[in-house]
């Protein structure tokens, strides 16, 4: 009898034991769920997009890059604008002439001098892929400002020349001015040109930078 009643106990015991491994093993589940949710919630972004640091220089150096541009846009507009002044002088020697002729040779140097500090600017905050070409136009744009800077000291030379020497000379020097204004004028376009490009390259990269992961083109 003893032997019976413990069957039936041992029997019972087997049966409740099982929902109690189940319920455990579904625990187990629950529990190492969790934590791969939570590690994947702080789990680094997918490869190919950019951190927010690298997005923030991309768009710093394409910010530079358009400044730089525009300035060399409009120091090119005063340099032809000085040379265009200097050529209506041709054939005429007066000292509002020469004076008309300084302003304008002031004028685009000045305008110079800001277009070579927005290109040092850009070459500062340019890009790995986009550096070589920020300081082939940094270079430009420092080679223009000097041809504009001694532009300006002969527009200077050739105000002095129009009251103080004689007709020959004072012609010579404003002859002078011309060719100077000139060749900073062609001086300032080819600046104007190479900081275009680097623009151009800048946005590319910008571009690179927000196009999703694996659309780039082979």
């Amino acid at each position: 009898m003893f032997s019976f009643a413990n069957s039936i106990f041992n029997r019972k015991k087997i049966m409740t034991s099982r929902p109690f491994r189940s319920l455990f093993v579904l625990l187990t589940l629950f529990i190492g769920a969790s934590a791969f949710a939570a590690d994947s919630s702080t789990a680094p972004p997918p490869q190919g997009k950019a951190p927010d640091a690298q997005r923030k220089a991309v768009n710093a150096a394409e910010r530079a890059a358009r400044d730089a541009e525009t300035a060399a846009r409009k120091a090119v507009d005063a340099a032809e604008a000085a040379a265009e002044q200097g050529k209506a002088t041709a054939g005429k020697v007066s000292r509002a002439l020469a004076e008309g002729v300084r302003r304008a040779a002031r004028k685009a140097a000045q305008a110079a001098n800001r277009f070579e500090e927005k290109a040092g600017t850009a070459t500062g905050k340019a890009l790995d892929s986009t550096r070589a070409a920020a300081r082939a136009a940094e270079e430009e744009s420092r080679k223009a400002s000097a041809a504009m800077q001694a532009a300006l000291d002969r527009a200077e030379e050739s105000v002095k020349r129009s009251t103080q020497a004689s007709k020959e000379e004072a012609e010579r020097a404003a002859e002078s001015t011309r060719q100077a204004l000139d060749k900073a004028a062609e001086a300032m376009r080819s600046a104007a040109r190479a900081t275009a490009d680097a623009a151009a390259q800048t946005g590319q990269a910008l571009k690179r930078t927000a196009r999703p992961a694996g659309t780039d083109k082979q």
